[in-house]
């Protein structure tokens, strides 16, 4: 089943009720995210046992189902087959009542509805971040001096119009139509916005970036949902769309993107601030608390962040930092195949999933070996929380740490790297923190996570008694 993405479908999809429970179907780099119409009937034991699967997140309405980077597009393709092509129950609004009803957090609900927003532009941005690092690197060298202006165009073109693929997502997900929204959007990117005066002061192409762009598709769903429920049948073809972009435009132009602009502004200014004046703590912090966002699925909401810093300075500073937590956890796993030296099935996990924690995917890691086992689960963060003060300690003696892209982490992230002083001494100072990160992870695992090991028995009692 582990080579087989239909079988792997298919198996996933009867232990969550089989296709008729199953309300949306969407991925991430590593994992299958499905919403449940009654969460109640999975079974996540199952789910965990399946050959494949690398974890189970339980989010709700939602299973999060971790396959890994590659399989998890080949798995998600089948079982949007068998989805559309199982039995086509009626789930109105009953089942949209007790989908709302079951979801207890708010704010966590809109975390993922803003995430799922921006996960599938993570490709492109992948794409363009390591095509924007390459022309970087022949731009310095001198090199190839008639390829670097097409490259610098590929490179550029999609966030320079990254706007309009963020309002297209945004009324996709929250119930518009996908091209108004992206028509709106487009709003926020167009060049002839310079001859708009809002507060006595010209508009420049793309103030407010991806937030005014997700604030202006929003609103036009809204405005679209309401002016069809009132115009009549025959002149909802014209006025519909024509009253959405136009008063959704108007207000974007007069509201959206000089606001928007003023945060994207702040978050830039007191990203740098707080790295400049306290990049060793907030190195700590954020290194330090990744692992848990990571593994309640809720670090993709940080991708506009990522976004917005990427569209101001060329490269977002808080990845490097965020990736270090992934460092924590392969020096962790390490110290438990050090120490575990009996727990054949343990460290066969570890093998098979330490080559993905050093590229940056660090669930199979998370759900296979660390948490299941408590304790190491900490000392890996401690690690990360190690490296992300080393990276952040030298942002505060000036020289910051920055990847032109998101998605990557670990030694994947080599090619995305750049900073203020560049690629090279960015690349010295990442490479750093990964050792510590490792380093720290490795001897806090070893000398604090794992207290008792039952030789000859396969069996290991972690530092809290289990």
């Amino acid at each position: 089943m582990r080579n087989d993405p239909a079988a792997t479908a298919a198996a996933v999809l009867a232990l969550v009720g089989g296709p008729a429970n199953v309300t949306s179907v969407a991925h991430c780099v590593t994992r299958l995210r499905l919403t449940l119409a009654d969460p109640a009937v999975a079974d996540d034991e199952g789910l965990r046992a399946l050959p494949g699967v690398l974890g189970v997140v339980s989010d709700g309405p939602g299973r999060q189902v971790v396959l890994g980077p590659g399989v998890v597009e080949a798995v998600t393709a089948e079982v949007e087959t068998l989805v559309a092509a199982g039995p086509r129950e009626d789930r109105g609004a009953r089942l949209k009542e007790e989908l709302r009803r079951r979801n207890a957090t708010p704010v966590k609900a809109a975390l993922r509805r803003v995430a799922n927003v921006f996960v599938p532009l993570i490709p492109a941005l992948i794409g363009c971040g390591v095509l924007s690092g390459l022309n970087g690197l022949l731009l310095n060298a001198g090199w190839l001096a008639a390829l670097t202006p097409a490259l610098s165009s590929i490179a550029s073109g999609f966030l320079a119009l990254i706007a309009v693929f963020v309002g297209h997502n945004t009324a996709k997900e929250f119930g518009g139509t996908p091209v108004l929204g992206g028509a709106v959007a487009a709003v926020v990117v167009h060049p002839g916005v310079t001859k708009v005066t809002v507060f006595g002061t010209h508009l420049a192409p793309g103030q407010g970036g991806v937030l005014g762009a997700l604030a202006a598709a929003l609103l036009a769903t809204r405005v679209e949902r309401w002016v069809r429920g009132r115009v009549p049948g025959a002149l909802d073809v014209l006025l519909t769309p024509a009253v959405t972009v136009l008063v959704s435009g108007l207000v974007t132009l007069y509201g959206l993107m000089y606001a928007a602009g003023a945060v994207a502004s702040a978050i830039g200014t007191a990203t740098n601030w707080l790295l400049a004046t306290a990049g060793a703590v907030a190195g700590l912090v954020l290194g330090g608390l990744f692992l848990p966002l990571v593994m309640l699925g809720l670090h993709q909401a940080l991708i506009p962040v990522h976004t917005t810093l990427i569209e101001q300075q060329g490269y977002t500073v808080l990845l490097p930092l965020l990736a270090m937590a992934g460092a924590g956890q392969v020096g962790a796993a390490l110290a438990v195949y050090v120490r575990l030296r009996h727990d054949v099935s343990l460290r066969t996990t570890i093998r098979s999933a330490l080559p993905a924690g050093l590229l940056g995917v660090g669930e199979p890691l998370i759900y296979g070996v660390s948490l299941p086992l408590g304790r190491p689960f900490l000392t890996a963060c401690a690690g990360g929380a190690a490296g992300g003060a080393f990276v952040g300690f030298f942002a505060t003696l000036g020289t910051r740490v920055g990847a032109t892209a998101i998605g990557p982490s670990g030694w994947a992230l080599f090619p995305l790297l750049t900073g203020n002083r560049g690629a090279g001494p960015a690349a010295a100072i990442y490479a750093g923190g990964l050792l510590t990160g490792y380093a720290v992870g490795f001897a806090a695992t070893y000398f604090f996570g794992l207290t008792d090991v039952v030789h000859g028995s396969g069996k290991v009692r972690t530092a809290d008694g289990s």
